[in-house]
């Protein structure tokens, strides 16, 4: 079956077919999707401009009613769609059921904001004026998500943009079409009007461009790269589109001597390797304080050696393949540079064989490095994890923030103190004593500082930021 591009409420033929390729087992074909051409991304980007006068004039109710029903077919499918998901991305089919599951918890929260949208009425500091302040969808905004987390950002993505009355044209990773299509095929079924939603599927030099350079859509938000998110931004600002970025991270997780070490090594390989470690949150510096510097490797390699690296869908396995060769040789390519910068392996760090042929990677763990090695400044987006020693709290700061990016940081200790401090002075957007570095809830804002993010927070109501345009209305009586 080819699975076609969504535009203008029609399933339409690309300009080619591509297929989807599992990672776990390289042989087998999870479908073949419609690559979209430059005239069909811009087909689409019409589509959704000509539908947002009816659109934005929906009521509230009307918006929340749909979001709610795509909200609702996602949990009732949340087997089927996460068997998908760990078909075609190769995370643990445990891991895909529960993406799925929060898709649909997103856009049922998310069903309940667009009854939420909230105004302001102030009394002007002129006699016998009025001062309203309300919010009001942008236009035509393009999706532009990546392919680690192939139904969670697209929703968190698409359900704000829909429920504050904004029309949407969907390009989702190249690499991971087949969850995107099902969102769009449930969404086409919810009651949205033609051109609302249209998922346009291909290269992001073809689709991805075209949205970039037209002046119909009026913004972008984007996941992924830092290198292409530099050029989103370029492109936006050129024509004075709004965007927000959200893109790589290098996050540390402290651990303190007086750390549980337990929970400190579980939570490290939690964040580290879980989900191969292609997570923009991963625990990629693990910033160690020396007095457990030594115990804390040790239980670390014992816990890697016990994870089970296999077929996403195998009962048990922990730990998927890699997404598809390109990542793998850039894993690769990392475990060198820190080897050759003077990083000890610990472990880890070699292509696995099993029962089908995949993209199989041991998780990686080096010591003896410094925090001015490429290992420790550069994203790898894999399970390669590096251990950098220090001798107190007041350092172990001073290295965590060291560092271009700020999404997300840990730390494990027992100190209050400490705790309260770090949560405190870390630059990161995201904080988490006692906890991994990777889990977030879908409720409250996401989002980084320095080269980690760029724009307003997404999710929680914090996302009605990006997606609506504050208007404030004076009115003499």
């Amino acid at each position: 079956m080819l699975h076609k591009n969504y535009i203008n409420g029609e399933w339409v033929e690309g300009t080619s077919a591509k297929d989807n390729i599992n990672p776990s087992d390289v042989s087998d074909v999870v479908g073949q999707y419609a690559q979209a051409s430059v005239q069909q991304a811009e087909e689409a980007i019409a589509a959704a401009k000509a539908a947002f006068p009816g659109w934005c004039s929906t009521t509230p109710q009307q918006r929340a009613d749909i979001l709610d029903a795509i909200g609702t077919e996602l949990l009732a499918r949340r087997d089927e769609i996460g068997r998908l998901l760990a078909q075609e991305e190769g995370k643990p089919l445990s891991n895909g059921i529960a993406e799925t599951m929060r898709a649909g918890q997103i856009f049922k929260f998310f069903a309940q904001e667009a009854l939420r949208i909230e105004g302001v009425s102030l009394a002007s500091v002129r006699p016998n004026v009025d001062v309203t302040i309300t919010r009001e969808p942008l236009g035509v905004v393009g999706l532009i998500c990546p392919w680690n987390f192939p139904i969670a950002i697209p929703a968190w993505k698409m359900a704000p943009a829909l429920a504050f009355g904004n029309c949407v044209v969907f390009k989702p990773a190249d690499l991971v079409p087949g969850c995107a299509w099902a969102l769009a095929e449930i969404a086409s079924r919810a009651g949205l009007p033609k051109g609302v939603l249209n998922l346009v599927m291909g290269r992001g030099s073809v689709v991805g461009q075209a949205m970039l350079n037209s002046r119909d859509v009026n913004a972008i938000s984007f996941t992924g790269s830092v290198e292409t998110g530099a050029k989103v931004a370029m492109a936006c600002a050129t024509r004075g589109a709004k965007f927000q970025l959200e893109m790589g991270g290098k996050n540390p997780l402290v651990v303190m001597a007086d750390a549980n070490l337990d929970a400190a090594v579980a939570g490290a390989v939690d964040g580290a390797f879980f989900q191969t470690g292609q997570r923009c949150t991963a625990s990629s510096r693990l910033i160690v304080e020396e007095k457990v510097h030594d115990t804390f490797i040790e239980k670390m390699v014992s816990a890697m050696q016990a994870l089970k690296v296999d077929h996403a869908l195998k009962d048990g396995t922990q730990m998927g393949p890699v997404i598809d060769e390109a990542q793998m040789a850039q894993d690769e390519n990392y475990i060198r540079i820190a080897r050759d910068e003077g990083g000890k392996l610990a472990w880890g760090g070699e292509r696995l064989n099993r029962d089908t042929k995949g993209f199989y990677l041991s998780p990686a763990l080096f010591t003896e490095t410094r925090n001015d090695m490429r290992i420790n400044r550069e994203e790898v987006f894999g399970p390669v994890a590096s251990v950098i020693r220090v001798k107190n709290y007041d350092e172990a700061l001073a290295v965590a923030n060291d560092t271009p990016f700020g999404l997300s940081s840990g730390i494990y200790t027992t100190s209050l103190k400490h705790a309260s401090h770090f949560r405190r002075n870390s630059a990161a957007g995201m904080v988490m004593v006692n906890l991994p570095t990777a889990g977030v809830d879908y409720h409250v804002p996401f989002g980084g500082r320095k080269g980690s993010s760029y724009g307003a927070r997404e999710q929680g109501r914090f996302a009605a930021e990006f997606y609506t345009s504050v208007k404030t209305a004076y009115i003499f009586a």
